[in-house]
């Protein structure tokens, strides 16, 4: 899958990442897909997935 461009992404984070010493990641929607980043490296790389695959698997996580 080529990645699309997430310089324009709107990142966001849990809420449930506060006080955590910022060790959380980024997740941004774009174009079907989904990028996921390390927050304290916003430069640094861009795991993607499609949608459907990163909708499973928050879906296992809830379990």
């Amino acid at each position: 899958m080529s990645a699309p461009q997430f310089s324009t992404a709107v990142w966001r984070k849990s809420s449930y990442s506060q006080g955590n010493g910022g060790a959380c990641v980024e997740v941004a929607v774009q174009s079907a897909v989904v990028g996921v980043r390390d927050s304290k490296d916003p430069g640094g790389p861009v795991l993607v997935f499609d949608a459907g695959t990163f909708a499973r698997f928050l879906r296992t996580l809830q379990r």
